[in-house]
This record gives C-alpha cells, sequence and structure tokens, in this order.
C-alpha cells in the first residue's frame, strides 16, 4: 500500500490538481496531510480524491471550516497518531524534537517550514514533505510504501 503525504497546501488549487493527477495515476487512497489547508472548500476538493484521510490542523487553519466540510476526514488537534498495515506512524504540523519521544513510531511526519527533511532518528524515520503550496521553496510531497517502508520525497514539477 502506498500513502501520501503533504503539508502546507494553503488552498493552492493548481498544485493540488498536478498533486491528484498523479495519486490517480499512482492508485492511492490514502492520505495524511500535516496541516495548513487552510479553508474548507479545499478540504472538500481533497476528500474527492482520497478514501482515508488523516489530517492535524496546522496555524493557518480555519478550524471551524474544516470541521464543517470534513466528512470522511479523520481530524486530529495537535498530532495524530496511527497504525496502518503494522506501521506506527506519527505526524503533527510544527515539530520539536527536544519536545517528542519517537520511539514508539516507525515513521513521523510534520510540516509547518515548508522545507522537506527527512533523517533517521534511532529506529524512526522522521520526515518533513515540504510544502504542496510552492511557498518559499518548490512544491513537494512524499510517498510512503508500507510494504517495502520506503519513503520517497517528490518535487511536483518533476512529476509527469
Amino acid at each position: 500500500m502506498k500513502i501520501a503525504i503533504i503539508s502546507d497546501t494553503h488552498d493552492n488549487l493548481e498544485n493540488l490538481k498536478k498533486f491528484f493527477d498523479f495519486i490517480k495515476k499512482e492508485k492511492i487512497t490514502t492520505l495524511i496531510h500535516c496541516g495548513d489547508v487552510c479553508s474548507g472548500e479545499t478540504l472538500k476538493k481533497i476528500e474527492k480524491n482520497f478514501e482515508k484521510i488523516y489530517l492535524c490542523f496546522g496555524n493557518a487553519d480555519i478550524k471551524d471550516s474544516l470541521l464543517k466540510e470534513a466528512k470522511k476526514t479523520k481530524i486530529f488537534e495537535n498530532e495524530g497518531e496511527i497504525e496502518i498495515e503494522g506501521l506506527k506512524i506519527g505526524f503533527c504540523h510544527i515539530f520539536n524534537l527536544k519536545e517528542k519521544n519517537l520511539d514508539d513510531f516507525d515513521f513521523y511526519f510534520f510540516g509547518h517550514s515548508h522545507w522537506p527533511f527527512l533523517k533517521k532518528e534511532k529506529k524512526c524515520f522522521l520526515a518533513n514533505p515540504g510544502n504542496l503550496a510552492g511557498l518559499f521553496y518548490k512544491a513537494t510531497f512524499a510517498i510512503l510504501d508500507t510494504k517495502t517502508k520506503k519513503l520517497k520525497l517528490k518535487i511536483l514539477e518533476k512529476i509527469k
């Protein structure tokens, strides 16, 4: 199974459309969003393209709008913890390594900085998928293959 991980979409519908084209081609049906969707209208578009969605709020999210529009999205206030195919996955928007024990996770994702990042911290892969909006840095996202446990960072402008 493949899971898409994104953050900081900031209502960029043009980039979301390119991303949706890619995930449809790859048959990816599960999404982890690390915050800053922004509006409920954008969440509605995301929900049309995924079967399962896990989202934690970001600092730019309009919470009431997201809660109103969420039909099949599991929303977490500050931090999400889920298990998919035996992998323990955590995610949040703003991350502080000094305050978080990663020992219980196989993967931990975060957003906010807009900068893509990948590091192995003991047994846990710690990653920021970057930002899909393309603000400050190129638009990026990540794909996790649960069978191989491989995580790939993708640059939106380079996908076909």
